[in-house]
Formats: C-alpha cells, sequence, structure tokens
C-alpha cells in the first residue's frame, strides 16, 4: 500500500522560508526607500531655505566670503540631492527586485502545497481502493461460505 512521501512537506517548508526571506527582503527594501526619501525630501528643504535666504538679500549683509560659501553649500546640496536621488532610484529596483523575487517563490509555494495534497489525495484513493478490495474480498468470502451451508 502506498504511504505519503515525506519529501513534500520538506519541499513545502523550504518554499515557505524562501518567501519568508524575500519578504523581510522587501521590508528592508521599503525602509530604505523611505529612508532616502525622507533625506531628499530633507535636502529639498534645506536647499530651498538658503535659497530663500539669497533672494530675501540675506547674503549682502554677510559680506562677499559669507556669500561665497552660501552658494558653495547649495551646490553641495544640490550634489547630494542628485546622489539621493540616484540612491533612491536604485532602492526601488531592489525592491521591485525582492517584490518580483517573492512572487515566484510564493508561485513554487503554491507548487509544492499543490503537489503535497495531490500526494494526499492519491494516498487517500489509494487506501480507500484498498479497503474496498478488502471488503469485495470479504464479501466474496462470506458468499462461498454461506453457499457450503
Amino acid at each position: 500500500m502506498r504511504q505519503i512521501r515525506t519529501c513534500w512537506p520538506v519541499l513545502v517548508k523550504k518554499t515557505q522560508d524562501a518567501v519568508n526571506e524575500a519578504q523581510t527582503e522587501i521590508g528592508q527594501a521599503l525602509a530604505r526607500v523611505d529612508q532616502l526619501e525622507a533625506s531628499h525630501e530633507r535636502l529639498c528643504r534645506l536647499y530651498d531655505e538658503y535659497r530663500l535666504q539669497e533672494q530675501a538679500g540675506q547674503v549682502s549683509v554677510m559680506g562677499m566670503q559669507a556669500s561665497m560659501n552660501q552658494r558653495q553649500f547649495m551646490a553641495q546640496l544640490l550634489n547630494l540631492q542628485q546622489r539621493v536621488v540616484l540612491d533612491l532610484s536604485r532602492a526601488r529596483e531592489q525592491l521591485a527586485l525582492a517584490r518580483k523575487k517573492r512572487s515566484m517563490a510564493e508561485i513554487e509555494l503554491h507548487k509544492m502545497k499543490s503537489m503535497e495534497e495531490q500526494d494526499v489525495k492519491a494516498v487517500a484513493l489509494d487506501q480507500q481502493r484498498h479497503e474496498q478490495k478488502r471488503m469485495d474480498e470479504l464479501g466474496v468470502r462470506q458468499f462461498n461460505l454461506s453457499m457450503q451451508r
């Protein structure tokens, strides 16, 4: 008589672990995207504050050296913004890859669970057939015994 294969629960666990790992990666990628978006927002606000100061004429009061320093600082802020935007783009790509990985892992998990269920059903069907065969044999024996009396 056929028995349930022990490989399916192991394979289901392995694919479930892959789904969990991918979900963890998604969480980390989301946190990184959020962090970079917050950094970009802060840099933009800071740049806007300095630009407004410059437009308001506060720079002329500071003197030439301070004015040059402020412009240099604003240029550095723009460079930082560009780097953050680039990092943000990479982080979003990583997030998309992690989501795709999770999706593929979920498909594999579904396959493994289906295979496990099919195996359980096949074993149950085999057992049912075996029981039916035994019942039929018992019925035939009882019939033969009753005919002998």
